[in-house]
């Protein structure tokens, strides 16, 4: 009787030995490590646009125009990215420069829902001609000089290129809403020798996905920028000024919607500036500009529509190479 009453204890100590281990919790295998997304990378951007304006003035003679931006990224950790930049455009420019060629570069930190953007910008234009009388075009260093003005009695250096160093930042509210700011600087606004300040903002509300199906999305989006410009260097010397012309400092804003679908956008924006048509042939040389718009630093010179009110519809199509893996 002793033997089963102690086989009974044993048989029961086992079972609630098992029904607890059982219920123990069991340690998981560790879960495989996720690779870390590689340090570098590469942003691909092309676009055509009906015009391509910039701060409030065509860079195209109100035509169309391409675009292509190659971008090699650097991650030095989630925060903190360096870039270096090429891009191209057509263009119509006074002196007969039909690319712009951007080189660019600089770090771009962030700070939870605060982004930063630092670093500088050559435009470069080249295959120009200088139009002038032979003294000036052979000052600025003469070659590919033709010594006569533009039909229209405008005169425009060979060479227009420069450099702007700039900062930004934007500011991501929420999923809905974002704002920013930038200001850019240069110590000579298209060779011009007038410097110049840009102070420019921004704001995009996105759309309700709600709103839209297979995947395609929207926005609304505006800027707006003042130019703050200076005096330029004698080579553009018109009656009253003879050792340079006092840029009018303007105001230029645009306003927008954009659709989205992948890695396409469909942007649909008004452009239009504050600068009168004679002030502003005084500033681009238009050599497209016709007629008689008469102001101080534009005496009896032609009136140029290049920063007048305008609709551009633009489809840029853009991706990360590692995306495309």
């Amino acid at each position: 009787m002793k033997r089963v009453a102690f086989s009974l204890v044993v048989a029961a100590g086992l079972a609630t030995s098992t029904a607890f281990a059982a219920d123990m919790a069991v340690k998981a295998p560790p879960a495989p490590a996720v690779a870390a997304p590689p340090p570098w990378d590469i942003s691909v951007t092309a676009a055509l646009m009906t015009d391509y304006n910039f701060r409030g003035v065509t860079q195209s003679a109100h035509q169309p125009s391409t675009q292509a931006t190659f971008e090699p990224r650097y991650n030095f950790n989630s925060n903190w990215q360096g870039y270096v930049g090429l891009s191209g455009e057509s263009i119509d420019f006074p002196n007969r420069a039909a690319a712009e060629i951007d080189i660019y570069g600089g770090i771009r930190p962030t700070f939870d829902k605060l982004a930063l953007d630092f670093g500088g910008w050559y435009y470069w234009y080249p295959g120009g001609q200088c139009f002038n009388t032979p003294g000036p075009c052979e000052a600025q260093g003469g070659g590919n000089s033709v010594g006569v003005a533009l039909p229209n009695g405008n005169v425009v250096k060979r060479n227009v290129s420069f450099f702007e160093g700039y900062g930004k930042f934007t500011y991501t509210v929420n999923d809905s809403f974002n704002f920013g700011g930038s200001i850019w600087g240069s110590p000579s606004v298209l060779n011009s020798g007038a410097p110049g300040i840009f102070y420019a903002g921004t704001a995009t509300i996105n759309l309700p996905s709600a709103w839209f199906s297979n995947g395609v999305g929207a926005y609304i989006s505006a800027d707006g920028g003042w130019w703050q410009l200076g005096t330029s260097d004698s080579f553009y010397a018109v009656a009253g000024f003879p050792n340079g012309v006092p840029y009018k400092s303007y105001a230029s804003w645009d306003v927008g919607l954009a659709f989205t679908w992948k890695a396409f956008t469909l942007d649909l924006r008004y452009y239009d500036s504050n600068l009168n048509k004679g002030d502003c042939n005084a500033f681009t040389s238009d050599h497209t500009a016709a007629g008689v718009f008469s102001t101080a630093i534009n005496p009896g010179g032609p009136a140029s529509n290049w920063c007048q009110a305008t609709f551009i519809a633009k489809l840029t199509f853009n991706t990360l190479i590692s995306a495309l893996k």
